[in-house]
């Protein structure tokens, strides 16, 4: 009980100095930075909103499977916003990560298949000019899972 007051204090506290300082609570990707990005978590949110929207276009709208969809356009815009953010020192993938941004939101309203289809393809598009980037040549892969799309991936060979 002791250790739970204890930490009630500090909370508190906390709040209380950032009221008092002003202090604006961000967040970041890493605060260090860590120098590792890599686009696949967007491929792979990518993937899943067009693996939920054909499991809505062969069972209905369920519930569960419009939230997953939704969730999934939001990390695939995350995982985009922070490499392009935070990673990309020019300004050569705004329209592309802009039309991710545009296409992702569609994503989220509908379940139109050619929506889900164009983002998978943006965010590949965006993945092999990130590691171009770096110099790192990539090689399109069928993915081992339902919906069984291609990706871009760095050729490590």
């Amino acid at each position: 009980m002791c250790l739970v007051l204890m930490m009630k204090k500090v909370q508190i506290q906390k709040r209380m100095i950032t009221r008092l300082l002003k202090i604006k609570e961000v967040y970041a990707h890493c605060d260090i930075p860590c120098g590792i990005y890599d686009p696949h978590s967007a491929q792979i949110a990518a993937l899943t909103v067009l693996r939920m929207m054909d499991l809505i276009a062969e069972n209905g709208d369920n519930p569960r499977y419009v939230a997953v969809k939704e969730e999934h356009a939001e990390i695939c815009k995350h995982e985009i916003r922070v490499i392009w953010g935070d990673a990309i020192k020019d300004n050569s993938s705004d329209d592309l990560t802009h039309k991710i941004m545009q296409v992702a939101s569609r994503c989220k309203q509908g379940s139109d298949r050619k929506d889900g289809e164009e983002l998978l393809d943006l965010v590949n598009q965006f993945a092999e000019k990130f590691w171009q980037s770096k110099s790192i040549e990539v090689k399109k892969v069928k993915a081992p899972y339902k919906p069984e799309e291609e990706i871009v991936e760095p050729d490590l060979q």
